[in-house]
């Protein structure tokens, strides 16, 4: 989120059945009538063979995936694997193809340097799927919303230029205040207020673009209650909430990357 703490910010499996092989012996007409394919006089036991053997399941192209934002997505008080992006990625790879070809996300940054430093990026990478989460250094900087909101849709139209609406996941803002380092950035019912706002200010934005939102404050709020949701560090979500976060993503982006509509 500050430069030094909180900041804000998705291979498959096949299985292939082994190829009956010629044993260079001729086989048994039983046997003929089981693996070839040409017409026989008992239709139906040929075709319940055929049913019961084992056809191998297509492996999913792999979808590039690019993360953008803060220290919420780099996962600044986590291991690498427990960030959030690359436990949706793992969750959902193996029926969908993503996979996790950069995580961009800068500790500290806000929706000033996404635009300025990381948008940049996504060329190079050419990404099947994008997610963003940015706000919280936009709270605590005290940036006017207005600012925050034009950001946004600098940032949205960006992302637009490179992938569709329907492969770009947006998430709003945990509410840090509720950390037991939270106090440390700002009047706690002030900063909490406005990120209630930004995230408002979030969702309408996307709205207008069928952007899809994912609201993760259910988890998160529930920080108060439960302290194994927190990082060491007193103030980032722990690998346990991120895995929480990617509960709540998995059936919506699984609908995207289909080519579904989301619930």
């Amino acid at each position: 989120m500050l430069a030094s703490v909180c900041s804000l910010s998705l291979a498959g499996c096949s299985s292939s059945a082994p190829a009956i092989e010629p044993t260079g012996s001729a086989p048994s007409p039983a046997r003929t009538l089981v693996v070839q394919a040409t017409p026989v006089a008992d239709s139906g036991a040929a075709t319940a063979a055929a049913a019961a053997t084992p056809t191998p399941s297509a492996t999913p192209a792999p979808i590039a995936y690019v993360a953008l934002g803060d220290s919420y997505t780099i996962g600044t008080s986590v291991k690498p694997r427990e960030r959030w992006p690359n436990q949706l990625a793992r969750t959902l790879g193996p029926a969908t193809g993503l996979t996790l070809e950069e995580n961009l996300a800068v500790d500290g940054d806000s929706t000033k340097e996404v635009i300025a430093n990381q948008l940049s990026e996504l060329p190079r990478l050419d990404p099947g799927f994008v997610s963003l989460l940015v706000g919280v250094n936009d709270v605590v900087r005290n940036v006017d919303i207005d600012t925050y909101r034009t950001n946004l849709r600098t940032i949205f139209n960006a992302l637009l230029e490179v992938v569709p609406a329907n492969r770009i996941l947006l998430v709003t803002t945990p509410d840090y205040t509720l950390t037991p380092h939270g106090s440390d950035y700002g009047d706690q019912a002030r900063q909490s207020a406005r990120i209630h706002t930004f995230n408002a200010v979030l969702a309408k934005e996307a709205a207008q673009l069928q952007l899809l939102v994912v609201d993760i404050s259910g988890v998160a709020n529930r920080v108060p209650e439960d302290a194994s949701l927190v990082a060491a560090d007193g103030l980032h979500p722990s690998a346990k909430q991120y895995a929480a976060w990617v509960d709540q993503m998995a059936p919506s982006v699984r609908m995207l990357l289909s080519g579904g509509s989301t619930p």
